[in-house]
This record gives structure tokens, sequence and C-alpha cells, in this order.
């Protein structure tokens, strides 16, 4: 009988074990997804400055649109609050982002310019990239989120105080195709 019992709080100890170090793994997966988008939005920070001065020499007249994608940029760089309020800091910077090329189509020699090109292929290149590490953080976000939520995973992590993480979500102003009126 002893043994028996010795043997449940054995098995019931390791199950705790197993539960919590699993929670931890799925924790600083989610932690790891987060640090690649922030290098990726690292790297489009530090483009950008590069892409507007490009862009000012042949649309200079296009102050408004210029000084918006920089305002967007700063404030994506300031935001120091939830991964809700960086996505919208993030997503207004695509948006005036995605103005500032359709202005580019305006402007045939700026089209032409080899280093406006070659910031536009490198933009891209890195939004593909930022797109991909989005993916990646939801995944991890949602199974780490569904594992704290599954019986008898909620015990433990409501007990540790894990704590389920937001989505880095594209609003719906990032859907939208830019306007821009001359």
């Amino acid at each position: 009988m002893e043994l028996i019992i010795l043997g449940l709080i054995v098995v019931v100890g390791l199950v705790v074990i197993l539960i919590y170090n699993r929670l931890v793994a799925l924790r600083q997966t989610t932690k790891q997804a987060w640090g690649d988008i922030d290098v990726q939005l690292k790297q489009r920070h530090d483009l950008v400055p590069n892409l507007v001065e490009t862009v000012k020499g042949y649309a200079s007249h296009e102050k408004e649109t210029l000084e918006n994608v920089i305002k967007a940029r700063q404030t994506a760089i300031d935001v120091s609050g939830s991964t809700k309020e960086l996505a919208q800091a993030e997503n207004m910077l695509s948006g005036a982002l995605r103005q500032l090329f359709a202005l580019a189509e305006s402007y045939p020699d700026l089209k032409a310019n080899t280093n406006f090109l070659e910031l536009q292929t490198e933009l891209a290149d890195l939004e593909n990239k930022i797109a991909a590490a989005r993916r990646f953080f939801n995944n991890a976000v949602a199974e780490y989120n569904t594992a704290i939520e599954q019986f008898p995973a909620v015990v433990l992590a409501n007990s540790f105080g894990f704590k389920a993480e937001e989505f880095f979500e594209v609003a719906a102003t990032e859907r939208a195709a830019p306007s821009v009126k001359f």
C-alpha cells in the first residue's frame, strides 16, 4: 500500500515537472520569436531614413508623405508598451511606406534610380522576413496560449504565473491599398 502511494506521488511529481518544463519551453520559444521580430524591425527602422533621403531628392515637394514616414518610424522606435501597441505602430509605418512607394510610381527618374531600387528591394526582403517572423511568433503564441489553457496545465500555469501572450496582428489599414492624391 505504501509503495502504491509512493508510486502515485512520484508519478504526479513527474507529471508536474513535465508540464512545467513544457510551459517554460513554450514561453521561451515565444520570447525567441519576439526577439526575431525585433531584429527585423530594427533593420527596417535603420533602412527607412536612407529610403526617405533618396526620395527627398526627387520628390521634395511631397513633404507631407516624407514627414509621415519619418514620424511613423519614430513612433515605432519609441513604443515600449505591449505587443498590441507595437503592432499598431509598425502597421502605421507599413502604411506610410506603402504611400511612399505609391508616390514613387509618379517619378520615373526615382523609379530608375539604382540606390532607390536597391533600398526598395532590401525593404521588400525585410518585409517578407518580418511577415515570416510574425507568422512564427503568432504560431508560438498560439501554442503557448493553448498549452496554458489546457487541463491539467491550466492549474500549474495559474499557480506559477504563466500569462497569455498577445498576437502580433496586422491592422485592417495595412491590408488596404494606399491612396495617393496629387
